[in-house]
C-alpha cells in the first residue's frame, strides 16, 4: 500500500476512530502543530482507522484527507474493536517509527517527540505513564487488576502500565502483523515479541467530549481477550484449583469420617451439603466456561474469523474503494 512518497516518512501515527466527528478537526491541527515544533513536519503520516463509527467519522475523514498530505484514511466494514483496528492501520504504515495513540485527545501530540527519541536512542517500545489519570474510579480499579493479571499471564515488566499511547520499532510493528487471528491485543502482541521497552511520563488531558467507548462489559471483555488469547494460564488455575478442591474434599472426609465414629449420634450437616455441592459446582462451571472460551476462539480461528476487512482507503488526494 505504499507509494512513491513512502521514502520519506520516517513516523507513522496510528489511531483507530469511533464516534469522533466532532473531535478529528482539532486533533490533527494538534497533531500537525506538534510534529512543525518538532521539524518532522514533511517526515511523518497520520493514519485513521474509522472503525465503522455510527456518526459521520469517515466523512470527515476524507475531507481531511483532502486538506492534508500527510493523511491516510483506512474504513473498515464493521465494527471490529478497538485492537483490530489498530492492527488493519499497522498494516499500512510506512514510517520507520511507529506510534498508536487514541482518538479522544487525552493523550498529548506533544509527547511524541520525546516516545520517538526514546525510540530512536535504541529502544524496541516507549509506553507512556498517565500523571493524574483522568479515568473514572472504576476504571482505574480495572486498571490496577489489568496491571497484575498481565504480569501473571503475560509476564509483563513489573511497573511497566500498558498504555494505549505508545511507541516502536518498524521491526517490532513486522513481527505483530504476523499475527492473523481474529482477537488480536496488541500489548499481548508486543511482548511476546521484545523485552527492550521504556517509558516516559505525560500528562493525561481531560477527554475533549463526550464518553469513552469503553464500559464495564468491554472492559471485561477485553481483559478475557488478554488472558484466553495470549495465555494459558487460566487453565493451569482451573487445573490447580481442581486439585486443590480434590485435596481439601479428601481431607474433609477424613475429618467427617472420624467425627463420626466419635459421636455417632452427630446429625447429618444439610446446610454444609448444600454449600459444598454449590461451591464445587461453581468452580466446575468456571473451568468448563475456561475451557469453552478457548475451544471457542480456536473454533473461529480454524474457520478464518477474520481480524478485520477493509471497505475504503483514501490518502494523496484519491479514494480507493476496496471490493
Amino acid at each position: 500500500m505504499a507509494d512513491v512518497a513512502s521514502s520519506n516518512i520516517r513516523v507513522s501515527i496510528v489511531i483507530p476512530v469511533y464516534r469522533s466527528e466532532n473531535i478529528l478537526p482539532t486533533l490533527v491541527e494538534k497533531i500537525h502543530a506538534a510534529m512543525i515544533n518538532s521539524n518532522m513536519s514533511d517526515q511523518f503520516e497520520l493514519l485513521l482507522v474509522n472503525d465503522c463509527s455510527p456518526d459521520n467519522s469517515w466523512a470527515v475523514i476524507c475531507s481531511m484527507a483532502d486538506k492534508y498530505q500527510f493523511i491516510k484514511g483506512i474504513s473498515l466494514r464493521r465494527n471490529f474493536g478497538q485492537h483490530n483496528a489498530t492492527m488493519a492501520g499497522l498494516n499500512h504504515i510506512s514510517g520507520d517509527i511507529v506510534v498508536i495513540m487514541d482518538d479522544d485527545m487525552q493523550h498529548p501530540p506533544e509527547a511524541i517527540s520525546d516516545m520517538v527519541a526514546a525510540i530512536s536512542g535504541g529502544f524496541d517500545v516507549c509506553y507512556t505513564r498517565y500523571i493524574n489519570r483522568k479515568h473514572p474510579s472504576w476504571k482505574k480499579l480495572g486498571s490496577q487488576f489489568n496491571d497484575w493479571a498481565s504480569s501473571k499471564f503475560l509476564g509483563k515488566p513489573k511497573g511497566l502500565y500498558l498504555s494505549s499511547f505508545k511507541a516502536m520499532q518498524k521491526e517490532v510493528v513486522m513481527e505483530v502483523i504476523k499475527y492473523d487471528g481474529p482477537y488480536a491485543y496488541v500489548d499481548g502482541l508486543i511482548l511476546d515479541v521484545t523485552r527492550s521497552i521504556t517509558a516516559i511520563d505525560i500528562q493525561h488531558q481531560v477527554r475533549f467530549e463526550g464518553e469513552g467507548n469503553y464500559n464495564l462489559f468491554s472492559s471485561i471483555s477485553l481483559w478475557m481477550k488478554m488472558a484466553t488469547s495470549f495465555s494459558v494460564s487460566p487453565l493451569r488455575f482451573a487445573s490447580f484449583m481442581g486439585f486443590g478442591i480434590s485435596l481439601f474434599s479428601i481431607i474433609m472426609i477424613g475429618i467427617i469420617f472420624i467425627q463420626k465414629m466419635i459421636h455417632p449420634e452427630m446429625a447429618a450437616g444439610w446446610a454444609s451439603l448444600i454449600a459444598t455441592i454449590l461451591f464445587i459446582g461453581g468452580v466446575q462451571t468456571l473451568c468448563i466456561g475456561m475451557i469453552g472460551e478457548y475451544l471457542g476462539r480456536t473454533y473461529l480461528k480454524l474457520n478464518g474469523k477474520p481480524q478485520y476487512t477493509v471497505g475504503a482507503l483514501t490518502w494523496k488526494r484519491k479514494q480507493l474503494d476496496v471490493v
